[in-house]
């Protein structure tokens, strides 16, 4: 039994499906004279990129028992030796230089020499060695050609899939009528896999150590998703209560739904707006059936993954206006494109280079503005599915007042354009909104109220960014508080700035699917929630048991506190008291 981050709930029960790193088509050609140095420095960011994952391994090993966690250990640190001037290192950059091979090419060449060297040796360790210097070299190799895993449609139905570590794209590709739930080595539990786990309604476990030691396909393996406990091989006892634990939570599930038609109402009388968070349009037909009065985030980013090519505005539109009309008259927020980082989009890659820091780098309406065919394409498709029905547009991760003015002088200049060719449009041009997901962004409220229509609080980043905390980090996913004093202050600062302004605004960061801190938002005066489909029923029931002057007074109790385990224990003990 290991024990990892249980990210999305749901037991997941089946044979065990590993995504083995694999070998993959490498690539050959030969550079032009001038891009040579930039292949060498290609080469080095890969490398790179390969050390910080293999010191992330180490850091996880240490957490395996007894004489597991030396035995990775030493074959770790013999991996990272590899990758600091070693043979390997060198001869890939002599073939660049030399040769004027592309970097995947001269990796796969310099392996194929040192194991023909290795294969005449007549030490049988180190000839056995060179599966080390193979394993090294797939990794280079992966990372240079930063390519998602594409065999999720082959893997048998009901299975369970283990790997080292997987994307938000390649989650994205898992089909929940075949994939049972899924665990990782690595990851955390804020990070956009796991956000993508809880939208498909998967049950998963991320940053669970030791999870591919020993166990192979076809290997019974259960997925606790709700306490992070990941079985390998279970006894049939395990097994028989498990299977009585999975039973129980999938009717209390559907109980639960029978809440979808009944108003989001407190007792005291306050309705509440609670819309669904889409990150795949086949999360629709779920969101609907949960009751969702609306789409309060569809994340665009679903049109760019796991392709070379960039949608086109017919493309886009057609999309966008499926689920619009799939709405039938509810309302759609859509958000322009946020990728960047781990959310990286394959035919975007030649605008990101390789940044120091992705998270703070070109990203979201950073890189709309600096790339305004790629923003004016996504703002035509969505003026033309709003004649469709009602939509509005969200801009990620605004700073300035002048973003948003730029934004919205595109917007109504893509509508003219439109106008001019003839295409219908709606006969008022969308509500532009802000999404406020940075420190600096909820300071400056009042004034980011005046150019923007409505305000949408991303507490993910806005966690992230408030205390330094990589939410995809594993090693320092524990520090990440929603109740931290100076993440209640910003989400209050901005609420209030938006009720001044009389403007709508709302939560839709996974704060607002946890039922834990309904009493909390209210309290501090949002009234409409976004959040993945399979939460919508548990914050709806939370909502209906509400009173919502009592959650008003223990939200102001909160707001004077300076200590998060102080403000944790106020919080519990109200929900507690309500049953």
């Amino acid at each position: 039994m290991l024990r990892g981050l249980g990210v999305s709930p749901g037991i997941a029960i089946g044979p065990a499906h590993v995504v083995e790193a694999g070998a993959v088509q490498v690539p050959e050609y030969v550079l032009m004279p001038d891009a040579v140095e930039a292949e060498v420095e290609r080469f080095s960011a890969a490398t790179e990129k390969a050390r910080r994952q293999l010191r992330k391994l180490q850091g996880k090993a240490s957490l395996l028992p007894g004489a597991a966690a030396e035995d990775v250990a030493i074959l770790l640190e013999a991996h990272l030796a590899m990758l600091s001037g070693s043979r390997l290192i060198r001869g890939v950059e002599r073939r660049i230089r030399a040769e004027r091979q592309n970097a995947e090419a001269a990796v796969q060449a310099e392996i194929n020499a040192i194991a023909q060297s290795f294969a005449g040796m007549d030490d049988a360790y180190l000839s056995a060695r060179i599966a080390d210097v193979r394993e090294v070299g797939r990794r280079l190799v992966r990372n240079l050609m930063e390519s998602p895993f594409q065999a999720f449609s082959m893997v048998p139905a009901g299975s369970v899939i283990l790997a080292e570590e997987l994307t938000p794209a390649d989650t994205a590709l898992m089909d929940p009528r075949r994939i049972a739930g899924f665990a990782t080595l690595l990851g955390g539990a804020e990070g956009h896999t796991a956000i993508m786990a809880r939208s498909l309604g998967l049950p998963a476990v991320l940053g669970a150590p030791g999870l591919l030691q020993g166990i192979q396909n076809g290997d019974m393996v259960v997925v606790d998703g709700l306490s992070g406990r990941v079985h390998l091989n279970p006894q049939t006892s395990v097994l028989d209560e498990y299977r009585r634990r999975s039973a129980s939570w999938r009717a209390e599930r559907e109980q639960l739904k029978t809440l979808s038609r009944l108003p989001a109402i407190t007792r005291d009388g306050t309705e509440v707006t609670l819309h669904a968070n889409l990150e795949l349009p086949r999360e629709l037909d779920t969101a609907l059936e949960l009751g969702a009065a609306g789409i309060g985030l569809l994340r665009t980013e679903f049109q760019f993954m796991n392709r070379d090519d960039l949608p086109d505005e017919d493309e886009q539109y057609e999309t966008l206006r499926g689920i619009v009309e799939r709405m039938d008259g509810r309302p759609v927020t859509a958000r322009t494109l946020d990728v960047g980082g781990e959310k990286l989009a394959t035919a975007l890659r030649q605008h990101f280079g390789d940044p120091a820091n992705p998270a703070l780098g070109l990203r979201a309406i950073r890189l709309g503005l600096k790339e305004p065919r790629l923003l004016e394409t996504q703002l035509a498709a969505m003026l033309r599915a709003a004649a469709h029905g009602p939509l509005r547009i969200l801009v990620p991760m605004v700073v300035t007042m002048a973003e948003m003015r730029a934004v919205r002088t595109m917007l109504h200049a893509v509508a003219r354009r439109l106008h001019r060719r003839g295409v219908k449009l709606p006969p008022v041009l969308p509500r532009l909104g802000a999404m406020i997901e940075i420190p600096g962004a909820a300071l400056s409220a009042d004034s980011l109220s005046t150019v923007s229509d409505f305000f949408a609080i991303g507490t993910n980043d806005l966690i992230q960014y408030t205390l330094a905390i990589d939410r995809g980090d594993e090693q320092v996913a524990h520090m990440y508080d929603p109740l931290h004093p100076a993440v209640l202050r910003l989400v209050q600062f901005t609420v209030e700035a938006a009720l001044r302004s009389r403007i709508p605004v709302s939560v839709c960061g996974e704060m607002a699917g946890d039922p834990r801190y309904t009493p909390l938002l209210l309290g501090l005066g949002v009234r409409e929630l976004s959040m993945a489909p399979a939460n919508l029923p548990l914050v709806k029931r939370r909502t209906r048991c509400l009173d919502l002057i009592e959650a008003t007074r223990r939200a102001d109790s909160i707001m004077i506190q300076s200590d998060s385990g102080r403000i944790a224990t106020l919080l519990d003990d109200f929900n507690d008291a309500a049953g």
